[in-house]
């Protein structure tokens, strides 16, 4: 069959690679993708020109190359309703509605939905205009998290721990519009380990994968601002299976039933970034697609034909997916100012000699060579019987690489050594 996957990060390569391992694929169509994807193995990858918000262009694309299945990697062409469009034309799509969508772009419509169907999450107020915003501020204090609502590729959280630090996120996103003129929301602030629990979806029938853990923050030991992701791992020890087994009972299954019963039928992938506290899992914010990193982890860890899982799934069948007993961790390497201003052209050397498993996430290939791309450049997977092996495996593919305008935390892992 051919598959089409759109997006052009390290979370497509991930789903590409895999894709391509099934014997259901006979060739893989990736869009935009880049330069590093051409590296799939095992059957013919075809990158096409066609932006990953150019809806029309690429159901037309779609028609015209018999597409059997397409897979959605980012959340804007989401929202842009690329799902509605390719089933209001007939084709399989693997993707949620711009309805369903609503669950990760707009943060004040996940909380509501969570409110109203008593799924567990932070307590929280939703505000536009900066006066009343500050106003609730300089009643509840910090620490506190503030959200904007609506996307803001990962990025639009903050984690405030002093007043001043919260109300300086007030006025970046409400007298600013940093990502826009939009809400805010103003969530309680949690203490706990965060997890992400990707489940495939459909309806109200909901499978969960292996658990895996990020790291948001830019540098080593939790520090400096909110990135999209620095590097993952799977599994998570610390989160107890019992646990896990709850939040699918408890909160993913039901908000898969809470969107059926509001008319938004979720089909795709649910990711639950979810906390353990004092009082159980709760929900941090869902996202209505694959994370990234988490992908480039959990979809290794996978050992079952993933795209047999979603064809099945599709036909409401049910479905098992088994997972390898090694650990996966993955490491990001960054441009240098990431997540601010950085520069790109960058020239990667020794790429070839990296034993382990790569994911380009922004990378361009000029005269036969890589050269960085994007914020984050590469995404090196390890893996071994444990963390600890998956850890030094991960740092030792890190090393290999030699770009000096690359940098990456030492410590991905670390909570779970």
């Amino acid at each position: 069959m051919n598959i089409l996957i759109v997006g052009r990060g390290g979370r497509e390569h991930a789903i590409a690679w895999k894709a391509a391992q099934s014997p259901l694929a006979t060739k893989i169509f990736i869009a935009p993708g880049n330069a590093g994807m051409r590296t799939i193995e095992r059957i013919p990858v075809e990158l096409v020109s066609i932006d990953e918000n150019d809806t029309e262009g690429l159901l037309k694309f779609a028609q015209e190359n018999h597409i059997d299945l397409t897979i959605i990697g980012p959340e804007a062409a989401l929202m842009n309703g690329i799902a509605n469009r390719f089933q209001e034309a007939g084709l399989t799509i693997f993707a949620p509605t711009k309805e369903a969508a609503r669950i990760e772009g707009s943060k004040q419509f996940a909380k509501e939905l969570m409110a109203k169907y008593n799924i567990p999450t932070a307590a929280f107020a939703t505000f536009e205009e900066y006066a009343d915003a500050k106003a609730y501020l300089d009643k509840v204090g910090a620490p506190i998290v503030i959200k904007y609502d609506g996307l803001a590729a990962g990025k639009g959280v903050v984690v405030a721990m002093t007043v001043e630090e919260a109300d300086n996120a007030l006025k970046d996103m409400l007298l600013d519009n940093h990502f826009g003129k939009g809400k805010v929301v103003m969530e309680e602030f949690l203490q706990g380990p965060e997890f992400s629990l990707l489940t495939l979806v459909n309806g109200e029938q909901v499978v969960p994968l292996v658990i895996a853990q990020d790291h948001k923050r830019a540098y080593d030991g939790d520090k400096g601002p909110n990135t999209g992701g620095m590097g993952a791992y799977a599994p998570v020890p610390v989160i107890p299976q019992a646990q896990i087994d709850w939040a699918v009972e408890h909160i993913m299954k039901p908000t898969a039933k809470a969107l059926q019963q509001e008319g938004c039928p979720f089909c795709g992938v649910l990711y639950g970034g979810l906390m353990l506290t004092h009082d159980g899992p709760k929900v941090i914010e869902f996202n209505a697609r694959f994370g990234d990193p988490e992908t480039e982890v959990v979809l290794p860890k996978m050992e079952s034909d993933f795209i047999q899982h979603v064809l099945d799934l599709l036909a409401h069948k049910e479905v098992k997916p088994t997972f390898y007993e090694n650990a996966f961790l993955g490491v990001v390497m960054a441009a240098k100012g990431y997540p601010g201003k950085y520069g790109k052209g960058f020239p990667i050397h020794n790429l070839e000699n990296v034993e382990q498993l790569v994911f380009h996430m922004g990378t361009h290939c000029q005269d036969g060579h890589y050269i960085s791309n994007g914020g984050r450049v590469l995404f090196v997977v390890g893996q071994g019987k444990n963390l600890q092996e998956a850890q030094a495996d991960a740092y030792r593919g890190v090393k290999t690489i030699d770009c000096d305008e690359l940098f990456y935390r030492n410590d991905i892992g670390w909570q779970a050594l």
